[in-house]
């Protein structure tokens, strides 16, 4: 499975930013994907995934903030992301695995297989 990430940048707190996984080698629809994001002193952290069936799981530092979701048409997997406050600031990736996966595990980077190469996003105040 080959991931690019599109769509970082630079914005001002409170602002809002829309990134693109692009899926080639496999279907989007028929693999787990996901979003993890990695700050300056920080590992791999999860935002939110998409399982094979279509369910979505938020991890508590962007809950309520951020929507994951797939364009089949297109293959790729989107994180719309508002309200962005400083902290959000880091190099955003997209993963995916063809599972299965237990749920109790998604948001830990170690369990997924493959990985692009990230998208910087910096949240100034």
């Amino acid at each position: 499975v080959q991931l690019v990430e599109s769509g970082g940048g630079s914005v001002r707190a409170g602002g809002s930013l829309n990134l693109t996984c692009t899926v080639s080698e496999a279907t989007v629809k028929s693999i787990y994907t996901a979003w993890f994001r990695q700050g300056a002193d920080t590992g791999h952290e999860g935002v939110a995934v998409i399982d094979r069936d279509g369910n979505m799981y938020y991890a508590d530092p962007m809950k309520g903030r951020v929507t994951i979701s797939q364009d089949n048409a297109k293959n790729t997997l989107n994180l719309q992301m508002l309200n962005l406050n400083p902290e959000d600031t880091g190099t955003y990736y997209c993963a995916a695995d063809y599972g299965p996966m237990n749920p109790k595990y998604l948001f830990r980077a170690t369990m997924w297989s493959f990985w692009g190469q990230g998208t910087q996003v910096t949240v100034s105040s």
